[in-house]
């Protein structure tokens, strides 16, 4: 009896011994000198692809796709938040195309920013639910029970080295923009109380942080455990690899038109030998992927097919002073080159007239982030409305577009009044709503105005029985459609 006794116990024993050898046995390292590149990304702010509003448009998943290459064994790649665009549902249903382009990237972790913050408890879990992407948010809390909404961290293995990574945004700055059901603690007291507890789970700590460039300095200069910072909520991408405390700090910006690669070659836990850190311009002469541009496509069509918020006028009303009707509306296009003889042929001269055939040739002339440039009073009650397509009299950049809704001054005029509803002056600052970031080449008025100049002329008498001048057979004619991006067949 005792004969087994012992054996049952050497055996025990034996067992204890290789569990404990396979957990603290030496981990392989990388071969000396073999570097580890972090693949960033940061405030991408919705951008699928470039708009194509006109050539040489920087940036897009669909470049970035091709600039960052397949996804290797000696790679990390990481969002630092500010992915989505915002919080309308629209916005929302494009974000999961975004999440999908992430996972086809061979993306490893996505942060939340501020933007991502503004939705409310529910919309977040659902976005998480479906990512294929971990997300992370050390710090962003269900307000009623103080529990973490997503993953605190995750530990990605590369050729043997244990990497954490960790996500935080700074809640400083969100004030009431925070979402509903939502907290946020500091970012110091959440890492002060995470960051001990990966301590021998992981060679090496890389922290995603939303958070502008001083809180990166600081959270470097008060955890001396972060091998890596990367962010973040910055006015501008970093101009060089900065070394903090014992921390490497890179950030990146600029609604996808700029990345970050950091390379260094890590030769023992926490011991990082830095190579380059570097931000780079995603430049219109990187070609487009068809895989993520495939996505976009699909993301307008599901957007095509959706009964949106902003398809209800009761939505659109909420602003509005109960029991109140809106003074003016939109007339159309149409309702003013009657009188306007001189003025309607420069229109019709111009691209403006011809801005919503821009959208269909790019199939995307159901998609609310671009057709309020495109249309007349797109988002208000009078305005352009989504189900009406191409028969709209609101399609295209019009008269009212840039002078304002023109209904009661078009009401005076057909009653046989000197039509007294005025318009306010129309200047730089209007055009530059629209003409202005990857939406426009760099704008100067001066430069910009001759292709559409007009002014005030003697208003000729309305002609009911007339059509408009160039608009007999309906909108300005299309142009030739551009070259879009088709996925692969």
């Amino acid at each position: 009896m005792k004969r087994w006794f012992w054996l049952a116990a050497l055996a025990a024993l034996a067992a204890l011994a290789v569990g404990a050898w396979l957990v603290l046995k030496p981990r392989p390292a990388l071969a000396p000198g073999h570097p580890l590149t972090i693949f960033l990304t940061c405030d991408v702010h919705g951008r699928l692809v470039p708009c194509g509003c006109f050539s040489g448009q920087l940036g897009g998943l669909t470049r970035i796709a091709t600039l960052f290459g397949p996804a290797t064994s000696d790679q990390i790649r990481v969002d630092a938040g500010d992915a989505i665009a915002g919080s309308a549902d629209y916005e929302r249903i494009q974000y999961r195309y975004i999440q999908q382009a992430f996972g086809k990237l061979g993306y490893d972790a996505l942060n939340i920013g501020h933007r991502e913050a503004h939705l409310n408890a529910a919309q977040l879990r659902d976005l998480k639910a479906h990512s294929p992407v971990t997300m992370l948010s050390a710090n962003l809390l269900d307000k009623a029970t103080g529990a973490p909404i997503f993953d605190t961290h995750k530990v990605i293995d590369r050729d043997g080295w244990r990497v954490a990574l960790v996500g935080v945004l700074d809640g400083r700055s969100l004030g009431e923009g925070l979402g509903d059901g939502l907290a946020v603690e500091d970012m110091e007291v959440t890492l002060r109380r995470l960051l001990p507890q990966l301590k021998g789970r992981a060679d090496f700590i890389v922290l995603l942080a939303f958070a502008d460039e001083a809180a990166l300095t600081n959270l470097a200069r008060q955890f001396y455990e972060l091998d890596v910072i990367l962010g973040g909520k910055v006015r501008q991408p970093s101009q060089q690899l900065i070394k903090e405390n014992r921390s490497l700090i890179l950030a990146t910006t600029n609604e996808a038109r700029a990345v970050g690669y950091l390379q260094a070659t890590w030769r023992a836990p926490h011991l990082l030998a830095p190579l380059k850190g570097e931000v780079q311009l995603v430049d219109e002469r990187i070609p487009q992927d068809p895989d993520i541009a495939a996505l976009a496509i699909a993301y307008r069509e599901e957007i095509r097919q959706t009964k949106l918020a902003i398809d209800d006028p009761a939505t659109l009303r909420e602003d509005m002073v109960p029991g109140v009707q809106p003074h003016n509306n939109y007339a159309g296009t149409q309702s003013c080159v009657q009188c306007h003889p001189s003025a309607a042929k420069a229109w019709l001269q111009s691209g403006h007239a011809r801005a919503f055939a821009t959208l269909v040739s790019f199939q995307a002339d159901a998609d609310p982030n671009c057709i309020s440039c495109h249309t007349v009073g797109f988002g208000t009650t009078t305005g352009y409305r989504r189900e009406a397509g191409v028969s709209s009299p609101l399609i295209n950049v019009g008269c009212e577009s840039c002078h304002g809704p023109g209904g009661e001054h078009v009401k005076m005029r057909a009653a046989g009044g000197n039509g007294d509803a005025h318009f306010r002056p129309v200047g730089a600052g209007d055009c530059q709503k629209c003409h202005h970031g990857e939406f426009s080449r760099p704008f100067d008025y001066a430069t910009f105005w001759p292709d559409i100049a007009h002014g005030k002329e003697p208003a000729a008498p309305l002609d009911t029985t007339r059509p408009p001048p160039g608009l007999i057979d309906g909108p300005a004619p299309a142009p030739v459609p551009k070259t879009s991006i088709v996925p692969k067949k």
